[in-house]
């Protein structure tokens, strides 16, 4: 059974920091998808950030609101990934949540579909005040 914690949501001022963190347990991956997702209220879940991994190496993409603003990192030592967002908005503001899958998406077409993914996390508030 794959859980996956999450950790740092909070509320901050526009243009502040936070970091979100997603740590799985349960089994090991020799390759992965991590993704980030957020939901606003009233609105459908949109993809935010992921990085693929396997033994050849990592890649990260990042959705078009967000580039240049978020990093997406993994610590493998420490078997968590970080979402740093910087410069952050009002409307980033949502509940956000990690997904993953144990494959490596290189087609970037899997990578925002919620259905891509088999495991979620429980979601984390990020709010962003004006």
């Amino acid at each position: 059974q794959v859980r996956l914690v999450e950790s740092g949501g909070g509320l901050v001022q526009a243009g502040g920091s936070l970091r979100l963190s997603c740590a799985p347990s349960g089994r090991a991956f020799s390759a992965y998808t991590m993704a980030w997702f957020r939901q606003a209220p009233g609105k459908e879940r949109e993809f935010v950030s992921a990085l693929v991994w396997s033994d050849v190496g990592d890649n990260t993409h990042y959705a078009d609101s967000v580039k240049g603003r978020f990093t997406i990192s993994v610590d493998n030592a420490k078997n968590t990934v970080h979402l740093q967002m910087n410069s952050l908005k009002p409307e980033d503001t949502a509940v956000y949540y990690c997904a993953l899958d144990s494959r490596a998406f290189y087609n970037r077409s899997y990578l925002p579909r919620s259905t891509s993914y088999n495991y979620w996390g429980q979601g984390t508030q990020v709010t962003v005040s004006s």
